[in-house]
């Protein structure tokens, strides 16, 4: 592979437009771009969970992932390229069934906390569900490949119980949330 990046500051942005595959130049407030940023700061956020010292059974899963992401924001960039599919989805499906099935049932909804990787985790997963609703913005004024709503929708999931995982694994425990009326009988 060549120098795809040999020079950064081209000034090009100064307009406030910036370029995507085809020679196309798009306004970097567009709901394209807007989704192509969300699915860079969530590849990011993966990053840093990946960062932490985390279970290593997550560690392939979670860098898996972080290709994929470049893919997903590849295909918001080179419309015309499909590199995001049902085998995708179906991975993220697996991983899920399977980690999913190491956790206890959850009757409550749980408080975003505890150590850096578990909070950074649900940030991730936080950040991943901006990016599904940027990629709904974007379907309703382009046509785009279904997939990569179905894979950021499934991914956010998989987030959810990397977290859990995360929490358990660290012996930390899950904050349950309580209403202001259990607050109150207590």
């Amino acid at each position: 592979m060549g120098n795809r990046l040999s020079k950064l500051v081209t000034k090009t942005g100064d307009d406030g437009t910036t370029g995507i595959g085809g020679n196309v130049r798009m306004a970097k407030d567009s709901a394209r771009i807007e989704a192509i940023g969300t699915v860079d700061e969530l590849n990011a956020a993966i990053g840093m969970v990946l960062s932490q010292n985390i279970e290593s059974s997550l560690i392939d899963p979670l860098t898996e992932i972080q290709h994929r992401l470049f893919d997903l924001g590849g295909e918001l960039a080179m419309p015309e390229l499909t590199l995001i599919n049902s085998e995708h989805v179906n991975q993220l499906e697996s991983w899920l069934e399977s980690f999913n099935s190491q956790l206890p049932p959850l009757k409550e909804f749980i408080l975003p906390k505890g150590s850096l990787a578990t909070t950074t985790c649900h940030l991730a997963r936080t950040i991943c569900r901006r990016a599904e609703r940027r990629i709904i913005t974007l379907a309703r004024e382009e046509s785009i490949n279904g997939s990569l709503q179905v894979y950021l929708n499934r991914l956010s999931d998989l987030l959810f119980v990397f977290a859990r995982l995360l929490s358990k694994h660290e012996g930390l425990g899950e904050a349950m949330w309580q209403s202001k009326r259990q607050q109150n009988k207590s």
